[in-house]
């Protein structure tokens, strides 16, 4: 009777394991997210959007991107649901649900700032990956340089 107990909380446990998705080594999801997109500096103005991207192998119920600026935001900003400011120069938006090996929604904004500079530079970074762990982190972390002349920039 006891071996039977043992056993069934053991196949219990390993097929609630198997329900979450592959892991790692340490037992938590894997995801590797990345973000690709382009932004155009006009002006005091900024349009950038992004989309972004799981690589897998498991799904992420949701994850944030931190937007680093290296120039001030103007004092009021009109962002889209799912983003908020964060600092002087700093916004995070979230992603949504990414399914594994799956595409998100694409995330557009359009961001004045406090000058009207020659370029800009924008950072983008996960900060939050919805309880996966991301060994590639080199994908998910994009810094970008964009001058004022109305091209877009992609990345």
């Amino acid at each position: 009777m006891r071996r039977t107990r043992v056993l069934v909380v053991w196949g219990a446990a390993a097929l609630a394991v198997a329900a979450a998705g592959p892991a790692g080594a340490t037992g938590v999801p894997e995801a590797d997210l990345a973000y690709h997109g382009s932004a155009m500096l006009t002006g005091d103005r900024v349009d950038i959007w992004f989309t972004p991207r799981n690589h897998g192998p498991s799904a992420v119920p949701g994850a944030s991107v931190q937007l680093s600026w290296s120039v001030p935001l103007a004092d009021r900003l009109e962002l889209p649901a799912g983003c908020a400011r964060t600092g002087e120069r700093e916004l995070v938006c979230g992603t949504g649900p990414l399914a594994a090996d799956g595409i998100g929604e694409q995330i557009r904004l359009g961001v004045t700032l406090r000058d009207r500079p020659t370029e800009v530079s924008v950072e983008l970074d996960t900060v939050w990956s919805g309880g996966t762990v991301d060994h590639n982190r080199a994908n998910d972390r994009e810094r970008l340089l964009v001058l004022a002349t109305g091209d877009p920039y992609s990345f």
